[in-house]
């Protein structure tokens, strides 16, 4: 027997009296790092626990009570679920705030798209642009539709002025207190205010794309348009899908900007789901009907959210 072979052979003979048992560390360690996992992951579960699963259960007590917020709480069963069918007003809350979402959705991606493509490269200025679009959104929509309520003023806003300026407009638009022009001056400041979220999640992605895929289409002749189609949109489905997803659940969560700028007026043109909710548990002291409908709406968000996570999950 050669040398070599001795030696592989005591080399194997080491490596099977040296391997560590299966399973990790063997009983008798002083580590335990099972224990040490359940220990670690203990704060997170009680986090969940307090303030997500205690709170849920109490939420569906109160949905299946009539829960006045002030008076005698009576149990009433599904009568508040079933009470929902028959909300009229429930049902236009739920059809204006489906589309707004499908007016604000589809902006909101090609501007982000847009700014994403022109700061996605390292040149002069391109940090300063990422900073200015994405300012709207590190604001806040509250603050920025404060912001609006005194510049849609008639006569002394200065969207008033700026489009009497430029001979749009004589002036004097009462923004806030028509349906649709509110509508329409809320979904503009919405696209403005998040687009640049949209603008960071494709920009990182595109920046993760190597710049060879580019080079070699460009030396078989693919314009920038191309380009675009058959490698960085193939390539960002998922992230695009992900940002498309977290934009859908924010519109249908949508409540500050109206709350701040109508209060869902005139009347109830401008009232989205949230606010109608918001509406009866405070307003109309219903807290138990409230609870209802906002379980409902988890329900659908979390429908929304689970299609967010098979989009993610599908195979090329």
């Amino acid at each position: 027997m050669s040398t070599a072979v001795r030696d592989a052979r005591r080399v194997q003979t080491g490596r099977r009296r040296s391997a560590p048992v299966r399973g990790g560390v063997g009983r008798g360690s002083l580590t335990h790092p099972s224990r040490t996992g359940l220990l670690l992951v203990t704060p997170a579960v009680l986090f969940v626990a307090v303030f997500v699963l205690v709170p849920l259960a109490f939420a569906l007590v109160i949905s299946l009570t009539n829960w006045p917020l002030i008076g005698t709480v009576k149990f009433s069963g599904l009568k508040n679920y079933g009470a929902i069918v028959s909300d009229a007003a429930f049902a236009k809350s739920v059809l204006y705030t489906l589309l707004y979402t499908v007016i604000v959705t589809g902006p909101i991606l090609v501007l982000g798209y847009a700014l994403a493509v022109l700061v996605r490269r390292k040149r002069r200025g391109s940090t300063l642009l990422r900073t200015v679009f994405f300012l709207p959104f590190v604001v806040g929509l509250s603050t920025l539709s404060f912001v609006t309520v005194l510049e849609a003023q008639p006569d002394s806003g200065v969207i008033n002025i700026v489009l009497r300026e430029l001979g749009i407009t004589d002036g004097t638009t009462a923004w806030l207190v028509d349906g649709p022009l509110a509508t329409g001056l809320i979904c503009v400041l919405v696209v403005w205010a998040v687009s640049g979220l949209t603008m960071m999640l494709l920009m990182a992605g595109m920046q993760a794309i190597p710049r060879e895929y580019y080079e070699s289409a460009a030396l078989d002749g693919a314009g920038w348009w191309k380009q675009e189609r058959e490698i960085t949109i193939p390539i960002l489905r998922r992230t695009i899908a992900m940002a498309v997803i977290i934009s859908v659940i924010g519109s249908l969560l949508a409540f500050s900007q109206f709350y701040i700028l109508t209060r869902g007026g005139p009347g109830t043109d401008t009232t989205t789901v949230v606010q109608y909710i918001y509406n009866r548990a405070f307003v109309q002291l219903q807290l138990g009907a409230a609870t209802a409908l906002s379980i409902v709406l988890v329900i659908v968000v979390g429908l929304v959210t689970a299609a967010q996570f098979r989009l993610l999950r599908e195979k090329d």
